[in-house]
């Protein structure tokens, strides 16, 4: 006869013995990817990874930009349109301008400044610098990153003017010390050597790096140095190296060369659009500025 107990906890112990080689097959497998792709960024590695399986057309992206009943939507469709390689024809262009000038709900606004930052003119910077004054940072923040791939020197007293504000956010600080590393001249040297001594380290990089673009020299964060030798000096921006807005680069991560159908090409540091070709240096090419996302 036979022992129902003894079937029943055999069975039991079987099923627990699967959990647990799947269990185990599992953290093996993470294990495996953890080294390769990172703990950090393994989840949003992965959920790339199967986005990328059925990524939204065109058409699609679109539909969403022109959404006026979700701002969600709007977003979206304006990030995905400014990011492709045709994000510049002019009918996209037209679609950003019409969004920094309409009220919109802030995040649909900071990514559509963004997006005219990018695929606009040297016209279009003094609209965006409207934007320094908005009461959300997050727009003040992708106007600052803007006008750095903009030109136009009569925006230069609106951007060193928030650079020395000491209420403004940080992080708006920085990229506007970046954005003044492209104009040469009293108030943005002087406007620097302030910021250098302002409160957060990151502000202070910024600003040293701006003045040694700006000058061609390297005295980091001694502003009473810099301003002994801007005092003593008399072509101070005789030096001046070219002025390339940073862009965003990442290393090829291991799933992302699983996709092997998808083809990552970040883009080159260059000067900001606008910028009169005078002012550049004949011998200015892109090449030393590679990018570390480019893997073999």
């Amino acid at each position: 006869m036979i022992d129902r107990r003894k079937a029943t906890s055999e069975a039991s112990e079987s099923a627990g013995g699967a959990r647990r080689s799947r269990r185990q097959a599992a953290f093996a497998w993470l294990a495996l990817l953890m080294p390769l792709a990172g703990c950090d960024s393994l989840q949003s590695d992965v959920d790339s990874f199967f986005s990328d399986l059925s990524p939204p057309t065109p058409a699609q992206a679109a539909a969403w930009a022109s959404d006026l009943n979700d701002p969600e939507n709007q977003r979206r469709g304006l990030s995905l349109l400014s990011n492709a390689p045709w994000g510049g024809d002019e009918p996209y262009v037209r679609l950003y301008r019409l969004y920094v000038d309409e009220p919109t709900d802030p995040l649909v606004k900071a990514t559509a400044v963004q997006a005219l930052g990018r695929w606009g003119d040297s016209k279009d910077a003094a609209k965006i610098a409207d934007f320094l004054a908005s009461p959300a940072s997050l727009v003040r923040l992708s106007a600052a990153k803007a006008l750095q791939r903009l030109h136009d020197p009569a925006v230069t007293d609106r951007i060193w003017i928030r650079l020395v504000d000491e209420n403004e956010d940080a992080l708006v600080r920085v990229e506007l010390a970046i954005a003044l590393a492209q104009y040469p001249g009293d108030r943005s040297f002087q406007a620097l050597c302030l910021a250098l001594d302002a409160r957060e380290l990151v502000v202070n990089l910024a600003a040293a790096d701006s003045l040694r673009i700006l000058t061609g020299q390297d005295f980091g964060l001694d502003r009473r140095t810099w301003l002994a030798w801007y005092a003593s000096t008399a072509k101070p921006f005789a030096s001046e190296e070219v002025f390339l807005y940073p862009t965003f680069t990442r290393k090829i991560t291991f799933l992302d060369r699983l996709a092997f159908w998808k083809s990552y090409v970040f883009e080159t540091p260059a000067p900001p659009r606008g910028m009169d070709e005078n002012e550049l240096e004949s011998t200015y090419s892109p090449e030393p500025f590679g990018n570390i996302g480019e893997g073999p």
